[in-house]
């Protein structure tokens, strides 16, 4: 073979295994065909990637734990699907073209939304789904065939049944609500506003009582807003304004009178214990306002330009006038002091705008659709992996309030609701274009013109992808079986960040349509972080880019370290050593296939060998036990602990210790080629490239005309011997024992003789041509009574004693002593520095313990050097 002639080459491999295994159709439900086993289904659904986005590094670790299962599944038979697709991303892409129109001197506006609608689709259809193509270097292997876009006609069509269905059934209502407002991006659900720490300013406002001198003073971080105050207000027990009750204080500069009124709701010990109350402005307010039927004094338009309400001061945006206004209001003896105020501020998690509290119609789904999903949580129906999940989406769901869904987008998905412009009837269709009015029959009407949030859609994924409500694409997206072979989704992976985004929506709507759980599981995984424990950004400049590790190190190795790291609930740290330490681990892998095809032309698969030397009845059992382990990790999704059992089963054992052994038992060679071979199947969900390359070279066919490793069978054979497991075990402990106690000699070459003393257990003799080559010993003889004149190395379970008979000890000696001059004259200059009270007082913290810690080393040492010097000297006399 041409290829057997050079050396590993990932990129190489990477892509043209990759266009195999696609093009042969494996990664679809039917391509492990052969080995499908009847009714084991499993299904994963792959949380749809923005059309916008690039593949970043906590993709790559929910992408190679979705794959690593997928595989596995695909292997032990189970008829599997892995559903792809992308979601539109509403506020995201309408913001990446509207950038790009800018750019060119065009606003939306002057397109209009049909020719805006075309630039989008233009763009998505050009750039879009760029992680799409990211994710096949990943070694990702989805049901490509079935990929899905949230705005397909499939899904567009399911989108319109479930909120036709919702809104007749009273779930979906439509009313004005405060909600959270940005002025680019519109309404706002709770959980898109991201609180940041912001440095602002207090303003004490004085407010003048009618036909008065006297004030009362009240704070506010947002000075603009008093055009729209509608009362002041104080609690009815505070003794300084029980006489101000019922009477009106002045709005500075626009002279509107307003009541004082008394509500338990003020704190008497914050501030002034007296604040303003804008309804419209304020969601605490708000609430105030509805208690007391205070006016809705709306200050500004949905772009935040202020209104009529504010005087003078109209027409202007309503941040960019506040020092102007604040200016006003001092030249007018209004503003008592200002003092500089920290507080939590809500941005847009999209444009980053200050949000505010808005008093807008919009529509809502009500909280009650969650309730059935709420209860069958708790009742176990679906699991969360690790458990202490359940308790943070209990208290989220819990305190659930209407979702705003409506959002003010030209990208997205229609708002179903149609309004008749003859009779004033409103309803919902499932229909795209429904032809006439229900009631009067009119052709006069219009459509509602906002979209839904980008997550309703999503929130439908785990069933509108298995055909539920499409329509179209039957036979081509999904079958007519899927709902029932599929649903409720095996497991779902997600980062613990959408757990309430979206997670929580898939669960209550699935619930809803389906009546039962999305997903018998869910796995949360936490951040991936820099080595330091630092979450990455761009202004740190700590971003690694997982296309980036993929080319200096490999798909496997990137994939592998991430398993490796993913400990359930906890972050990972990814470092470049990590990534180093699996690429070498990818060479040592490559450098045993070497070893095994210097010895054998090709090796047949492990089922079709009988196993019959010592070395391979061990390395056969020690693989079992790696698959029992693996088997079992991967069922509980502990994914760090199957990739930590396969790194030391391969490298610490097979590698180590089965290919060096080998050189005592050549007609071992054959059977280990079949073991590795196996323990091919059972890294490749992990390593998916080098494992095919390696299982391919060792059976010397390709994969351009042989049958893929992906679609064997996973290794599933668990029996051990342990009687030759413990055998192997003494023989190593003896290697090691005799290696040990040559480094205490710096003996480098063969000794004449070793011998071993066993505790209630024992060697054969014909184990000992495995301790000779390996220990380079010439003779092994074991022994009852330990030998005189003897270096002493103790084990677990066995002694070993070099004869000092014709051994030199004299350099060893010197060298002893030399080691010892040097750490007590490191451990006095530290004792020196360390009893130096102005040092100890003045000098940093981290040094002074640093100094302790090296000196506790130093001794510590020392303490060695004086007991082997003093066995050495004992053993020679």
């Amino acid at each position: 073979m041409s290829e057997k002639t050079g050396g590993y080459e990932p990129k190489k491999i990477e892509e043209s295994y990759y266009k195999i295994w696609e093009s042969r159709g494996y990664f679809e439900l039917d391509g492990n065909k052969n080995i499908q086993k009847k009714g084991k289904n499993f299904s994963i659904m792959m949380p749809p990637p923005n059309v916008t986005g690039s593949l970043h590094i906590g993709h790559a670790l929910t992408f190679t734990l979705q794959d690593i299962i997928t595989r596995y599944k695909r292997m032990d038979g189970f008829k599997t699907l892995w559903q792809p697709g992308i979601d539109h991303a509403g506020i995201a892409t309408q913001n990446v073209v509207e950038k790009q129109l800018l750019k060119e001197g065009i606003k939306k506006e002057q397109l209009g939304r049909e020719k805006f609608l075309e630039k989008v689709w233009e763009w998505k259809n050009y750039s879009g789904g760029t992680i799409m193509s990211q994710l096949r270097k990943l070694g990702a292997s989805p049901a490509w065939s079935r990929e899905r876009f949230t705005m397909d006609e499939g899904l567009k069509n399911a989108v319109r049944k479930s909120f036709t269905a919702l809104y007749n059934e009273g779930l979906i209502v439509r009313g004005n609500y405060m909600v959270n407002w940005c002025t680019h991006d519109g309404a706002l659900s709770d959980i898109e506003v991201e609180y940041e720490e912001h440095k602002s300013k207090l303003y004490y406002l004085r407010y003048f009582l009618k036909d008065s001198k006297e004030f009362l003073t009240l704070a506010t971080t947002r000075p603009e807003t008093f055009f729209g105050d509608t009362a002041v207000m104080v609690n009815p027990d505070d003794e300084r304004y029980k006489n101000y009750i019922g009477k009106n204080v002045v709005l500075p500069l626009i002279g509107r009178e307003i009541k004082i009124i008394a509500d338990a709701h003020v704190d008497m010990a914050f501030g002034s214990g007296c604040v303003k109350v804008t309804p419209a402005h304020d969601i605490n307010d708000y609430e105030v306002g509805k208690r007391h039927n205070l006016e809705f004094i709306t200050i500004f338009d949905e772009n935040g330009i202020l209104n009529s309400y504010c005087g003078t001061f109209e027409g202007k945006e309503r941040l960019s006038a506040r020092d102007e206004i604040v200016k006003e209001l001092e030249k007018a003896g209004n503003v008592e002091k200002i003092e500089d105020y920290t507080n939590q501020v809500g941005h847009c998690y999209r444009c980053k705008n200050i949000v505010e509290p808005y008093i807008s119609k919009q529509w809502f789904v009500k909280k009650e659709i969650a309730d059935g999903a709420i209860a069958k949580v708790n009742e176990g129906k679906s699991r969360f992996h690790p458990p202490h999940w359940i308790n943070s989406y209990n208290a989220w769901m819990k305190e659930l309030k209407d979702w705003c869904i409506s959002r003010q987008l030209w990208w997205g998905h229609r708002i179903p609701v149609f309004y008749c412009d003859k009779c004033g009837f409103e309803w919902a269709s499932e229909e795209e274009n429904p032809l006439k009015c229900p009631k009067c029959e009119t052709k006069d009407f219009h459509q509602d013109p906002d979209v839904l949030d980008t997550w309703f859609s999503s929130g439908l994924w785990s069933f509108s992808t298995l055909g539920w409500g499409n329509g179209v694409y039957k036979d081509e997206k999904w079958s007519e079986e899927d709902l029932n072979d599929f649903y409720p989704n095996t497991l779902l992976i997600t980062g613990f960040d959408i757990l309430f985004f979206w997670v929580a929506r898939m669960m209550f709507s699935g619930e809803h349509f389906m009546q039962k759980l999305p997903f018998e599981n869910i796995y949360l995984h936490a951040l991936v972080r820099d080595e330091f424990g630092q979450k990455m950004s761009k202004s740190k400049g700590n971003v690694i880019d997982p296309l980036d590790m993929i080319n200096e190190f490999s798909a496997d190795a990137l994939r592998f370290t991430l398993a490796v790291l993913a400990v359930q609930g906890r972050d990972i740290r990814l470092s470049r050593d990590k990534l180093e330490q699996m690429r070498n681990f990818t060479n040592k892998l490559f450098n045993a296939s070497r070893f095994l095809l210097l010895n054998e032309k090709s090796f047949k698969d492990v089922g079709e060998i009988e196993i019959k030397t010592e070395l391979g009845l061990y390395m056969k059992s020690r693989l079992n036990a790696a698959t029992k382990e693996v088997r079992e990790y991967l069922e509980s999704y502990r994914f760090n602990d199957a990739a930590t059992t396969l790194y030391r089963f391969l490298w610490g054992e097979f590698c180590d210790w089965g290919i060096e052994l080998a050189k005592a038992q050549k007609n071992a060679v054959s059977e280990l080629g079949g073991i590795f071979k196996e323990a091919m199947k059972l890294l490749h969900p992990f390593m998916p490239f080098i494992s095919e390359y390696l299982y391919q070279e060792l059976g010397s066919t390709t994969l351009d005309e042989a049958s893929s490793i992906m679609v064997k069978e996973y290794p599933s054979d668990l029996t051990q011997d342990e009687k030759i497991e413990e055998t192997f075990s003494l023989i190593v402990e003896a290697i090691v024992g005799i290696r040990r106690a040559k480094a205490t000699l710096d003996i480098a070459g063969t000794l004449p003789q070793a011998a071993i003393k066993l505790e209630n257990k024992s060697i054969d003799e014909k184990f000992s041509p495995f301790i000779k080559l390996l220990a380079k010993v010439e003779n092994v003889s074991f022994v009852s009574e330990n030998p005189q004149n003897a270096v002493r190395d103790v084990g677990d379970n066995l002694e070993v004693f070099i004869p000092l008979e014709n051994v030199d000890l004299t350099p060893l000696v010197q060298r002893l002593n030399a080691q010892k001059v040097k750490l007590e004259k490191e451990s006095a200059k530290l004792e020196g520095m360390l009893g130096n009270e102005r040092f100890v007082a003045n000098a940093p913290k981290e040094v002074v313990e640093q100094n302790r810690a090296a000196l506790n080393d130093a001794k510590s040492k020392l303490s060695k050097v004086d007991e082997e010097l003093e066995a050495l000297s004992k053993a020679k006399s």
